[in-house]
C-alpha cells in the first residue's frame, strides 16, 4: 500500500514527499503508535497559555480532536465552544446536531473515529468576547500541529471545511473571497481538489440562520451532494 502523507493545505509551508508504507502488522502498530504519540503531545500542549501570540488563553487548555489512521472523512471546524470545552466531545451541542443533519448521519456514525476524524482549526476553547460570542481559533494552534496531524491521516478521501477559518487554511487562494463566495463556489472547490476532496460549509451555528435564509440554494443544491458523498464514504468504510 502506498500512502501519500501530503499536506491538505493548498500552499503548504514545506514540500511533501511520497513514501511507501508496509502493511505488516508490526508496521501498522508502529504507525498507530506514531499517531497516538502525536495525540498525546497535543493533549499536553499549553502553547496558547505559556507561549501565546497576544493575550494568553485565560483558562486551562483542553484540546479536543478525534483521529485515526483509517478515517476516510474529516470534519474541520473552528474551535470548541463552551459545551464542548466542558464535555470534551466535539460538536456535542446544537451546532453539532445541525451539522449531522446536513451530513445525513447518526451520532453513532459521526463519532465512529475509525471512519470520521474531527480536527478543528483550534483544539481548545478560545474564550468569548464581551458580547458572549466565541473568539476565533487561537493563532498558535494550526501552525504548530495541523500539518503533523494530517500527515498521519493517509486514508482521507473527503474533508468538510466548516467555516472560513478552515477554508482559508486548506483552500488558500480559493477562499480569498470570504465564506459566502467560497461556499457558493463549492462545485469548483470539489473539482479542484483530488484526494482528499473538499466541501466548504458555513458554520452550523444558529447565528447563521439569516445566512441560510438568504441562500436557499445551500440546502437545495449543496446538501444533497454532501449527503451522497458522506454516505458513499461511510458505506465504503464498512467494507
Amino acid at each position: 500500500m502506498t500512502c501519500l502523507p501530503t499536506s491538505t493545505r493548498r500552499n503548504p509551508p514545506v514540500s511533501s514527499s511520497r513514501r511507501t508504507v508496509s502493511c505488516s502488522t508490526s508496521d501498522h502498530r508502529e504507525e498507530e503508535g506514531d499517531l497516538d504519540a502525536l495525540v498525546a503531545r497535543i493533549q499536553r500542549c499549553r502553547i496558547c497559555r505559556d507561549m501565546p501570540i497576544g493575550k494568553p488563553l485565560p483558562h486551562e487548555p483542553r484540546p479536543v480532536l478525534r483521529v485515526s489512521k483509517t478515517a476516510r472523512l474529516a470534519v474541520c471546524g473552528q474551535a470548541p465552544g463552551t459545551r464542548v470545552h466542558a464535555s470534551g466531545v466535539p460538536f456535542s451541542d446544537p451546532s453539532g446536531d445541525r451539522l449531522r443533519t446536513w451530513m445525513g448521519v447518526t451520532p453513532e456514525e459521526f463519532y465512529d473515529v475509525r471512519r470520521v476524524a474531527i480536527v478543528p482549526m483550534g483544539f481548545c476553547f478560545p474564550g468569548q468576547d464581551e458580547n458572549g460570542a466565541d473568539l476565533p481559533p487561537r493563532r498558535e494552534c494550526a501552525p504548530q500541529w495541523r500539518d503533523q496531524v494530517f500527515a498521519e491521516l493517509p486514508a482521507l478521501e473527503l474533508v468538510l471545511l466548516v467555516g472560513h477559518y478552515a477554508q482559508r487554511w486548506h483552500l488558500g487562494e480559493l477562499a480569498r473571497g470570504g465564506l459566502t463566495a467560497t461556499v457558493t463556489n463549492w462545485r469548483n472547490v470539489m473539482a479542484f481538489s483530488e484526494r482528499p476532496r473538499f466541501i466548504p460549509l458555513p458554520h452550523p451555528s444558529w447565528r447563521n440562520n439569516a445566512w441560510l435564509k438568504r441562500h436557499p440554494w445551500f440546502e437545495a443544491e449543496l446538501i444533497p451532494v454532501l449527503r451522497a458523498e458522506v454516505r458513499r464514504i461511510l458505506d465504503q468504510s464498512q467494507i
